[in-house]
């Protein structure tokens, strides 16, 4: 059987094209085990999984990508740049760095000419490939399709143009990464940790008032779980809410994809905290910006005279909570936090001048982290588009 053409049409020209290679005409047509040498990754495979800060880094092909350092000194894999692929998942990166390997279902693949290997590995990911069995693929089905190349001076020019655009989304995902660093600080300094009555910093005004007034969550006048309920018929995709359109790591909500077909659920209204008791270490927890019902698996909060709910946000999105839910969570694989434990966490209360003033500060970083994740996102979107045009369309 020929290896399967992977384009769309006969014509081999990209919808987007480089000024100076217009007149180029169409791309070849080339097998890729004529394009591609594969090595078995026997001699690279990391003996030591405990893993180090620093070191050799521990490569896989799927997402994790970098699974950990080792002070291993023998098979490094320096022949760079390379391709990793996963022989089961035909998942692949491009690396540049010397590494060591995990999996012995991985295939190690290097540029057999003069073609640019940065741009074959652009070209192969826009493959969609059907691994639906678990079986290897790449020396029975993968190395065997037929892919569109043109000259080696406008590969390089494509592979350039999409290196560049990574380097900026690198750049980008680097700050957010700095703003949360950032975040993570201000939350360790502006709130008292174990043992002190104080926070670590405080904004100058209210350097002189004392020490925080020690409360309990549940206390009467800091907060209370809710228990009214709402039918229903009176929520919608947007408005009902459960643990599985909640999103992990303090990020909000999404839209439901189902709801209930009767019942009645939590009423929560606008500045209640909502917060998964399903496997509370993946953080979801949702400050309301709406009226809408919650289902039994979400904890509602609301605040009382002593406390703000901007300020109640940020006690509750904050690591300290969430490691102190854990250790009082029930379950193995589905830990569930316990409502009375929850009551019984200490905090400490500033006045609700003090609590504003932090509550403030902290949102300016959560809007400046949410602009970043746009921008990171557009740059996606962009590159995403950018691909589809540098290549000529790929079929199934």
């Amino acid at each position: 059987m020929p290896p399967k053409i992977m384009t769309k049409s006969n014509k081999q020209i990209p919808k987007l094209r480089f000024p100076e290679f217009k007149n180029e005409g169409e791309w070849r047509e080339e097998i890729l085990e004529n394009v591609l040498d594969y090595e078995r990754p026997d001699n690279y495979i990391v003996t030591n999984t405990n893993y180090q800060n620093d070191g050799t880094p521990v490569l896989t092909a799927n997402k994790s990508f970098i699974l950990g350092y080792t002070k291993e000194n023998e098979g490094i894999y320096r022949n760079l740049p390379a391709i990793i692929f996963d022989d089961f998942t035909v998942d692949s990166k491009f690396v540049d760095f010397p590494f060591k390997i995990k999996s012995s279902a991985i295939k190690i693949l290097t540029t057999k000419k003069d073609d640019d290997l940065r741009f074959t590995y652009e070209l192969i990911s826009q493959i969609k490939f059907n691994a639906s069995e678990h079986k290897r693929y790449y020396i029975s089905e993968y190395q065997k399709l037929k892919l569109p190349f043109p000259k080696p001076a406008e590969q390089q020019k494509i592979a350039s143009c999409i290196s560049s655009l990574d380097e900026v989304i690198s750049a980008h995902s680097q700050k957010l990464e700095l703003l949360k660093d950032h975040k993570k600080g201000l939350m360790q300094n502006l709130f008292p940790q174990r043992g002190q009555k104080i926070p670590n910093f405080r904004f100058p005004e209210f350097k002189n008032d004392g020490a925080w007034v020690e409360k309990k969550l549940g206390d009467k006048d800091v907060a209370f779980i809710v228990n009214e309920k709402i039918s229903i018929e009176a929520l919608n995709a947007s408005t009902y809410i459960s643990t599985e359109n909640m999103l992990a790591e303090f990020t909000g909500v999404s839209n439901a994809s189902n709801l209930p077909i009767s019942g009645k659920f939590t009423k929560f209204k606008n500045d209640d905290i909502l917060i998964s008791n399903i496997r509370p270490y993946l953080k979801k927890v949702w400050r309301a910006n709406k009226t809408g019902g919650s289902s039994n698996d979400v904890i509602v909060f609301r605040t009382k005279e002593k406390v703000i709910s901007d300020f109640l946000e940020f006690i509750i999105k904050n690591e300290a909570f969430i490691n102190y839910v854990m250790e009082s969570a029930k379950g193995v694989k589905m830990p569930r936090g316990d409502k009375d434990s929850m009551l019984q966490y200490p905090v400490f209360i500033p006045s609700k001048k003090e609590q504003q003033k932090i509550a403030s500060c902290l949102s300016t970083v959560d809007e400046l982290i949410t602009v970043q994740k746009a921008k990171i996102e557009q740059l996606k979107l962009h590159k995403k588009g950018l691909m589809q045009g540098l290549f000529p369309k790929m079929s199934e």
